[in-house]
């Protein structure tokens, strides 16, 4: 009679490392958009101000 050891799959070991650098999206975010696009609103409104 032989003995079976069944072992679970080994795991990637690649996995853990991306998950603890927070692998993400190699895209910016949209803050930066999203900023530019509010100062120029800003500089708009305040040009609108100087307008006599």
């Amino acid at each position: 009679m032989k003995i079976e050891i069944n072992l679970p799959r080994p795991r990637n070991p690649l996995t853990a490392v991306a998950r603890f650098r927070r692998a993400g999206s190699h895209r910016p975010d949209g803050r930066s958009e999203r900023q530019r696009a509010s100062m120029a609103l800003k500089r708009q409104l305040n040009e609108m101000k100087h307008i006599p």
